[in-house]
């Protein structure tokens, strides 16, 4: 574990990253206690320019809604949202990715072409049919994501397997006696986690993007307030109150630049390729 960090560590952008996924987690887990009204009620004056008051340092939007307070409590919906959608889609493209792999034959031909089936339709474009069609909230939007993003780890996973179902330890375990569940679960799959990790943490950046731009259609949870709302909200105000849609903006760029920072740090430092070079 010491080696695994000092060999995260090395990499400069992903520790810049760690510490600005770490300010992002932060704002969000003290969102409540910092900003504990709704960040839907007007509070100032409108259109209030930034650094014009202390007490809203962001200024305000064209409702007169602190800026600051709203992208406090979108942190929230940003990080749960690519939080748990990455969670369900790694948990669907490791199942479907392990049992195709193992067994492959018509098990495999079945499956995989479900997962060609789901890469040629348009992510995001789908992403927004199977919101429109449940109503759009938060878990919706979660399951969405979720849909449209675990045929990558499907195929990661079936390749994996595929290389090391002939393995020796793997024809050993079979050789004494063990199920095929207890093979994928205890043999094969701890020796896929290094890769899986890698993907699902750029995934994250992608589930956050496409919650932006499911808030920015005005198809997200209207009794959350996200960081795509704001800047969906502002995209008429640009010229009069600029701040309305930078923010939220960079707040996004910010993040989602952050999180592939932290995924280019995690393959170095679990590709055995690299970490075999830099111990040499």
């Amino acid at each position: 574990m010491k080696a695994f960090f000092h060999r995260f560590a090395r990499n400069k952008g992903a520790v810049v990253g760690l510490a600005i996924v770490g300010v992002v987690v932060l704002v969000a887990l003290c969102a409540g206690w910092v900003f504990p009204a709704s960040p839907w009620n007007a509070v100032a004056e409108p259109l209030l320019d930034p650094l014009t008051d202390v007490a809203y340092p962001l200024g305000t939007d064209m409702l007169g809604r602190d800026v600051a307070a709203g992208l406090a409590h979108g942190a929230r919906v940003s990080l749960l949202v690519g939080l748990v959608s990455t969670a369900v889609a790694t948990f669907i493209g490791i199942s479907i990715g392990a049992v195709a792999g193992y067994y492959g034959g018509r098990i495999d031909d079945v499956l995989m072409r479900l997962t060609e089936f789901f890469q040629t339709i348009p992510t995001l474009a789908m992403a927004v049919v199977l919101v429109a069609i449940f109503q759009p909230s938060l878990a919706s939007i979660i399951t969405a994501i979720a849909v449209v993003s675990w045929p990558p780890v499907a195929r990661l996973v079936r390749g994996e397997f595929m290389s090391l179902r002939s393995r020796e330890f793997v024809q050993a375990a079979v050789v004494i006696g063990q199920s095929a569940p207890r093979i994928i679960f205890t043999q094969i799959l701890p020796n896929t986690m290094s890769p899986i990790i890698v993907t699902a943490s750029l995934m994250i950046a992608t589930a956050i993007l496409t919650e932006s731009a499911l808030s920015f259609l005005g198809l997200g949870d209207r009794n959350l307030m996200s960081w795509g709302f704001m800047i969906g909200a502002a995209r008429t105000m640009i010229r009069e109150a600029w701040w309305m849609s930078f923010l939220p903006g960079l707040a996004i760029l910010l993040t989602v630049l952050a999180v592939n920072l932290i995924g280019e740090g995690l393959n170095d430092a679990l590709n055995p390729h690299l970490r075999n070079r830099g111990e040499r």
